[in-house]
């Protein structure tokens, strides 16, 4: 082999890998599963908490289940019960937003399972009013949600919120 036909060899060998990294690597960024212009980020998915919160503002129990997918699980702060269809959540929230509650985040823990599905997990307090005495108080909670997108929409496929044990 000439040293003109090794070098052409090389170059030839070089290209290709060249080519086949760059569209291994460019298959995997638009067809990989989570990968894309589709996978959320953390601070996206940590956001959906604050719809979630503004969404307790308007006091609708119907808007805040409406977050929920259809066939979701809550298992919410104040009540024993577990809530596993929109009716359910529906009458949770009618007797939660009474205390006119306003959450705040403390800590906060994202993880982002693919383009479609997420978990933010982590600590919240809520300021509560008592609708009949004005009384003001706080719980302070774990929370974990998971996020499903479902027909282009973010929603709530469990919830999970207990208050702090010591607290």
């Amino acid at each position: 082999m000439t040293r003109r036909s090794l070098s052409k060899r090389v170059a030839v060998v070089t290209a290709t890998a060249v080519v086949a990294v760059g569209t291994v690597a460019a298959g995997a960024a638009v067809a990989g599963p989570g990968w894309g212009d589709g996978k959320p980020g953390k601070k996206g998915i940590a956001q959906l908490f604050y719809q979630w919160n503004r969404t307790l503002q308007t006091g609708d129990p119907e808007q805040v289940a409406d977050l929920y997918a259809k066939d979701a699980v809550l298992l919410p702060t104040v009540s024993n019960q577990v809530r596993s269809d929109h009716a359910g959540i529906v009458d949770y929230f009618e007797h939660f937003l009474a205390n006119k509650p306003v959450g705040t985040k403390i800590e906060t823990h994202v993880n982002v399972l693919d383009r479609d599905s997420a978990i933010d997990t982590g600590v919240y307090e809520f300021a509560l009013t008592d609708p009949e005495t004005g009384a003001k108080s706080t719980v302070e909670a774990r929370y974990t949600y998971v996020y499903e997108k479902r027909n282009g929409e973010w929603l709530i496929v469990n919830h999970h919120s207990s208050k702090m044990p010591e607290g």
